[in-house]
């Protein structure tokens, strides 16, 4: 939707109207997945700028801004259906913040742990460690997460380490570790060089191989066509489905607070087996609202720890190894009254461990008790319903691994950045963890549908979202129109973030890199999305530290919208439910 009137003979374009088209766009691409009190909610939320209308803020093609306003509209009207089921319906207004909507699809980039961002040199002294085996903080290790051309001209596969990168280094022939690489610029050209080697056939056997995180990146137009690409076309951001009806609804029980305002998900617990981005953004999400968050990890598997300052507000954390006996145990105890469990690793990971859907769907009949499962992973995972009928191809494309940059290259998201916004004949990883953070929200809305189904109908549900499904709705809903992209183009290249020219980003610039220019750009040209109001600072007693964190782009009339707790890194409590410390003003 674009406003046709000229200012200084630039094309105007109306987000507000963008977003309004984005939102119906969502509700009929999602009208099987979305009650109908949500639905009726939805479409009466307001959207509200510091720039009336609006401003385009990301450096991106993408109507990015638009796609997630449009998912926090169907949040808010999901949760304020819940704050009507539990203290009584009225009319409530519902809004939406364009500027930390923005916020929230890079949140990890604007935190900070005492004045440092995630790019400061001196931030690790604030962390724990649990980059286990130098895979994020080993610049040449690093760089096994990255685009990268094959011997094919023209053709780029993204090769992903995750987390261990040895073996997908391995993989090409070389070694795990290079005390020798400590320079960008000369880790990059050693590694392209033995992509280089093979082609993106080779590269694609060999990844299947080893298990690896590795994809060919495709254009928009040849994901469309692959048998995958086509079932994801038409599926809603979620997907939601009953587990079970045996069990009876569970209606919400009325907490008023002391405070006058009314929080939406108080007494409601979650485990939330999850861990980087896309899945703690659920857990965060919900406790946000009030829910009771334990966040669940392994001591003897990897995670990001600068992501932990910012995913982890309003949690408690627990190190559990559901191998052992006694951890199990404990790990029973909470679930055993859990409302939402959210599971974050490789379909089936959990189930082969005793804890897939079928399992807790099982532990709810036996309870009396309905739970909600919300299944997230890079390619989404097969619906209950149509697991054990689903083609090989399908249950294959399923069970690949993978990450933000990798659903932006099999999705056509790559190479759009680098034509249309880059001006490049190669693709370039779109800067920030977006669509984790649009999964993110994405999931909570399976999350609150789940929660809204088991209080009006009863029964357990299952709900599923994936990185490739926020892609494929970003994708479909267009480019910017060429006026207004290259209006868009020539702000941010003023600015230090262009891909053409002389010292522009190329394909294999690493996703920090492309971050970190793009971050600089937007303090530039974006400067009220970094005012102080969209943010909160407080003091966090298990980092010693004052955190700034983006505030909710959610208001709903009545509601308290914040967090019970400051953030922890993973591991740092040692009780279960209950009796958990409260921390001050951190609700509004």
């Amino acid at each position: 939707m674009v406003d046709k009137s000229r200012a200084n003979g630039v094309l105007k374009y109306s987000l507000k109207d963008g977003t309004a088209w984005a939102l119906k766009d969502l509700l009929q691409r999602a009208r099987h997945d979305i009650p109908d009190d949500v639905n009726a909610k939805a479409q009466e939320v307001k959207f509200h700028s510091i720039d009336g209308d609006g401003r385009i803020s990301t450096p991106c093609p993408f109507k990015e801004t638009e796609a997630v306003s449009a998912l926090k509209a169907v949040e808010a009207a999901s949760v304020a259906a819940l704050v009507d089921l539990r203290y009584g319906a009225e009319a409530r207004k519902i809004t939406i913040d364009f500027e930390r909507a923005v916020c929230f699809l890079f949140a990890a980039y604007i935190c900070e742990i005492d004045g440092m961002n995630k790019a400061h040199p001196d931030v690790k002294s604030k962390l724990i460690d649990t980059d286990l085996l130098q895979a994020q903080s080993n610049l040449y290790r690093r760089l096994s997460a990255n685009l990268y051309e094959t011997r094919t001209p023209g053709e780029y596969f993204h090769l992903h380490g995750s987390l261990e990168a040895t073996t997908a280094l391995n993989m090409i022939g070389l070694e795990g570790y290079r005390s020798d690489m400590t320079d960008y610029h000369d880790a990059i050209n050693l590694i392209e060089s033995h992509v280089n080697m093979f082609t993106g056939a080779e590269l694609e056997k060999m990844n299947a191989e080893k298990r690896q995180a590795g994809v060919t990146c495709l254009k928009w137009e040849d994901f469309k066509k692959t048998s995958y690409g086509e079932s994801k076309l038409e599926q809603s951001p979620w997907l939601i489905e009953a587990l079970e009806t045996a069990t009876p609804p569970v209606p919400f029980i009325t907490v008023r607070e002391a405070t006058s305002k009314l929080r939406p998900l108080a007494g409601i617990r979650v485990i939330e087996m999850c861990r980087i981005i896309a899945g703690p953004a659920i857990g965060r999400t919900l406790a946000e609202y009030g829910a009771d968050v334990i966040k669940v990890t392994p001591p003897h598997l990897s995670d990001v720890p600068f992501f932990q300052v910012d995913g982890n507000m309003g949690k408690h954390t627990l190190s559990l190894d559901l191998r052992k006996t006694k951890d199990r145990s404990e790990f029973d105890s909470l679930l055993a009254t859990a409302d939402v469990f959210l599971d974050g690793y490789r379909p089936g990971s959990l189930a082969r461990l005793g804890y897939g859907y079928e399992s807790l769907s099982s532990l709810a009949v036996s309870r009396g008790r309905g739970i909600v499962y919300i299944s997230e992973s890079c390619f989404g995972a097969l619906p209950p319903s149509s697991e054990t009928s689903a083609s090989e191809e399908a249950k294959a494309w399923a069970q690949r691994p993978g990450w933000q940059q990798i659903a932006d290259c099999v999705s056509g998201v790559a190479w759009a950045q680098g034509t249309e916004f880059m001006d490049l004949n190669e693709p370039v990883v779109p800067p920030f963890p977006m669509s984790d953070y649009g999964t993110g929200c994405a999931g909570t809305i399976a999350a609150l549908t789940g929660l809204y189904n088991r209080a009006t109908k009863g029964g357990s549900w299952w709900g599923g979202v994936s990185l490739v499904g926020y892609d494929v709705y970003l994708m479909s809903l267009g480019l910017y129109e060429p006026q207004v992209l290259e209006s868009l183009k020539e702000e941010f290249r003023v600015a230090g973030f262009f891909g053409a020219g002389v010292g522009g980003l190329r394909h294999n610039d690493s996703v920090d890199e492309v971050g970190k220019r793009a971050l600089k750009a937007m303090r530039k040209q974006r400067p009220g999305l970094f005012n102080a109001e969209n943010c909160h600072e407080a003091y966090s007693e298990p980092y010693n530290a004052q955190v700034k964190y983006v505030k909710s782009a959610v208001k709903i009339e009545g509601a308290g919208i914040g967090f019970d707790r400051m953030t922890r890194p993973n591991g740092h409590d040692k009780r279960g439910w209950g009796g958990w410390e409260v921390s001050e003003g951190l609700i509004e």
